[in-house]
């Protein structure tokens, strides 16, 4: 798995790796069922401390993403859905925008402006 960092990047190191992990999972470089690298390797590779790695999992598996399994490592829970949390975040915040006059079409447009 190729995870990388920015540096320039405000939030915490932990919650980039975590959307890093997300992405390799929603890009279907993680199928449900397989193991991801130990933490130190994790760590080791993006020169960040283990436990900001582990932070991150711990994030996961809450999620329902990962899956810890004692001597068996981390790998991706066998029920997950890696885009859950993204359109958990979307109903979130389509509901904020029909609260304020907006509808899918002007969240679309607002999206396509962004990007």
């Amino acid at each position: 798995m190729l995870l990388t960092l920015d540096l320039n990047d405000a939030r915490p190191l932990h919650e980039q790796v975590a959307a890093a992990i997300r992405r390799a999972i929603g890009e279907g470089h993680y199928a449900r069922g397989d193991r991801l690298p130990p933490a130190r390797d994790l760590a080791a590779a993006l020169g960040i401390n283990p436990n900001t790695v582990l932070r991150a999992l711990r994030e996961l598996r809450d999620e329902g993403l990962l899956e810890f399994r004692r001597g068996r490592g981390v790998s991706v829970a066998a029920l997950a859905d890696p885009r859950a949390p993204l359109r958990e975040r979307m109903r979130e915040l389509l509901e904020e925008a029909r609260k304020h006059g907006y509808d899918r079409e002007d969240l679309i447009t607002i999206l396509e402006e962004l990007a």
